[in-house]
């Protein structure tokens, strides 16, 4: 076993010594080749030393410093791959950030107690630890973690070019993980092992070289995410901490007798709820992001990921825009809740909506000297600092409401075009939040993008509400043209009143005109009210429809002729409406004609349709009179008509499926063509009969 151990250290010294070669002649311009040649010869010492060893003919004293120092530069390099070591304007040495601080601090500490023989404690070792071991299963996984957050962060394009060196670097930890692990189960190291250990680090400088001479498309501008930061940091803490839960748990086994399996059982599963707990915790979680923030970047947020949730938020679907509004700018600073208040016309702010805090109706006018404020400087108003400098706020005299509020922290104004459109009150954070000149500027762009959204939903309320008046207004239109239609015929029958007062069949005449027109104002004064019904189409009988509209003309002269060309034939509609439609029609033909003029209706079938002629021998209309005035609503040659009857007629006749049709010649006389669909009944006969 000695022989093959010192052989496979051979060939991996013999590997990394090639590859030092490598980087100091042919690939000495190469990004980054001075710290991975350090690395290399590093290697290259590592593998020497420990083939050496096997040989048994020289015992090396602190052998596990050298490999510290290995692994040590191997993380340098992956760290300034990462490019991000740097931090402008850090009071940390050299301007390094303080993650890499703490690393090589590790580092040194862990290569002075190597070499002093710290780790080798019999005390230690008595008790069944093995800090040493553990230490290097640390130092694997930190090595892991820069290899994923490598990878995971280059552009796609990019990682052609490094993914070898990953695969090779990661390689060489995940095997030291490995072995480490194993020893720490068993309690010593694996002879096999730890024997092939040489031949993997020798087959990962392959892989290594490849990468190499791929370097020129490496880039060291390269930013790790906040999310991943987060999550691994996450899980190396929760590895640590796994770590040192099982080995207190071991401890407890090794001197709890008879007691040591189950208080070991009981500790490690308590230390695992506590882990969840910590893990679930919102305050845990916003602690190490500002933590993260503080100590591994240059700006505290990630904007990107910031905005698209910030946005996202505020673009959900459904209502509670304003109660998102809270979620989206308390997010920002890890604030639990929140009021948002906002102007309205009344010439108050008032609160809208809550999140996670007490309702209060406390309202406070636009115009008193906090909002004017708010509106002049556009601050963000730390309460907590208005009380100890209020000089800072120009003394501003806060509301006795807002002061009141348990737990009240900022105020954020959402400012709309230079204006005050309302304020949100944020509560205390979860973690403690530094206000400096970052924090402050996002939350005044974010309530500025806020306010946006807010105002964007005020306006699409008041449309709705212009649209419903329109509607409605729209309809009355329609209602008084139809009235004044019964006013016209009602005031037809007074004249005639007195000349036939005495003929049985006039008063006839008049009774159901009368009667009539009272029902149709009825229905009219349903549409006006709220509980109007809505229309029921059903097959009518077109020839009936048109027979009660000429009966309703019979007061009027010249009297409509109609012809019916075929009886019986159907259409599907409303048969109030529908009858309004044709009634206006002929109504307008009767007005347009003289007394001794004459106006004809023809019901015929055309088809798979009904076709209805009314055609008048009055005035006529011109060519350009039917493009562009007939059709158009509140457009009408009669000194008292509204214009929207023909508007109305086309409108219901195309909802029918049907088309209007006029034909018309100045001093000859118009013809209206109204084109119904035949009811499909009708429709089915007719094409059995074809």
């Amino acid at each position: 076993m000695t022989s093959i151990a010192t052989f496979s250290y051979s060939v991996a010294a013999l590997a990394y010594l090639a590859l030092s070669l490598l980087l100091a002649t042919r690939w000495r311009a190469r990004p980054h080749a001075a710290v991975m040649a350090c690395a290399a010869v590093a290697s290259t010492l590592w593998s020497a030393v420990l083939a050496w060893e096997a040989l048994d003919r020289w015992a090396i004293p602190a052998v596990d410093a050298v490999e510290i120092v290995r692994n040590a530069t191997w993380t340098l390099f992956l760290i300034i791959l990462l490019g991000n070591y740097r931090q402008p304007g850090s009071r940390w040495p050299y301007g390094l950030k303080p993650s890499v601080c703490t690393m090589a601090v590790f580092y040194v500490v862990f290569l002075i107690g190597t070499i002093v023989g710290l780790p080798q404690v019999d005390f230690l070792s008595s008790l069944g630890l093995m800090p040493s071991v553990s230490a290097h299963v640390g130092l694997s996984v930190l090595g892991m973690l820069l290899v994923e957050q490598l990878y995971r962060n280059k552009p796609v394009q990019e990682r052609w070019a490094i993914k070898f060196a990953c695969l090779g670097i990661g390689a060489m930890f995940a095997y030291d993980f490995y072995m480490y692990s194993d020893s720490m189960l068993f309690h010593q190291i694996n002879a096999d092992i730890w024997s092939a250990r040489g031949v993997v680090n020798a087959l990962s400088v392959p892989l290594i070289a490849i990468s190499m001479s791929r370097s020129a498309a490496w880039s060291g501008d390269l930013a790790v995410s906040r999310r991943v930061m987060f999550h691994s940091a996450a899980l190396f803490g929760s590895a640590i901490y796994l770590m040192a839960m099982g080995t207190a748990g071991y401890y407890l086994r090794y001197v709890g007798g008879s007691w040591g399996t189950v208080m070991q059982v009981a500790f490690l599963f308590g230390a695992l709820i506590l882990l969840v707990v910590i893990l679930f915790s919102g305050t845990f979680r916003a602690w190490l992001k500002v933590f993260i923030s503080k100590h591994f970047y240059s700006y505290g947020y990630d904007y990107r990921e910031e905005w698209l949730r910030f946005t996202r938020t505020l673009s959900e679907h459904g209502p509670g825009l304003g109660e998102r509004t809270i979620q989206a700018v308390a997010a920002l600073v890890e604030s639990p809740g929140g009021v948002l208040w906002l102007r309205r016309d009344g010439g108050q702010c008032a609160p809208e909506a809550f999140w996670n805090t007490p309702v209060t109706a406390a309202t406070e006018p636009d115009d008193s000297e906090f909002c004017r404020f708010l509106e002049s400087r556009q601050w963000v108003v730390d309460l907590q600092e208005v009380e100890t400098d209020p000089e800072k706020y120009d003394n501003v005299l806060m509301p006795a409401w807002l002061t009141d509020i348990a737990r009240g922290w900022l105020v954020v104004p959402l400012i709309m075009q230079g204006r005050l459109f309302g304020f949100v009150l944020l509560t205390q954070p979860r973690s403690n939040i530094n206000l400096n000149w970052e924090v402050i500027d996002l939350l005044k762009i974010a309530g500025s993008q806020a306010a946006s959204y807010l105002a964007q939903q005020d306006a699409a309320n008041a449309l709705m509400v212009a649209r419903q008046f329109e509607s409605f207004n729209r309809m009355s239109t329609f209602v008084v043209h139809d009235l004044k239609n019964l006013v016209s015929q009602l005031s037809l029958l007074i004249p005639n009143a007195e000349k036939h007062r005495n003929n049985p069949e006039f008063q006839r005449d008049m009774l159901d005109t009368v009667n009539h027109s009272v029902q149709k104002m009825k229905l009219l004064l349903q549409k006006l009210s709220r509980s109007e019904s809505p229309e029921h189409p059903a097959p009518l009988a077109i020839d009936q429809v048109l027979r009660q509209a000429l009966a309703l003309k019979a007061a009027f002269e010249p009297h409509p002729v109609l012809a019916v060309a075929e009886t019986g034939l159907q259409v599907l509609a409303d048969r109030e409406r529908l009858e309004r439609v044709l009634g206006h029609l002929i109504q307008n033909a009767i007005e347009a004609t003289p007394k001794d003029g004459r106006v004809a209706i023809v019901l015929a079938r055309t088809g798979a349709a009904v076709r209805i002629e009314i055609t008048d021998t009055g005035e006529g209309m011109s060519e350009d009179f039917i493009r562009e005035r007939l059709f158009k609503p509140f457009e009408s040659t009669k000194s008292a008509g509204m214009g929207i009857g023909v508007f109305e007629s086309r409108e219901y006749i195309n909802e029918l499926g049907g088309t209007l049709e006029v034909a018309s010649e100045p001093g000859v006389g118009t013809t209206f063509y109204v084109i119904l669909p035949l009811h499909q009944h009708d429709a089915q006969n007719l094409d059995i009969a074809a």
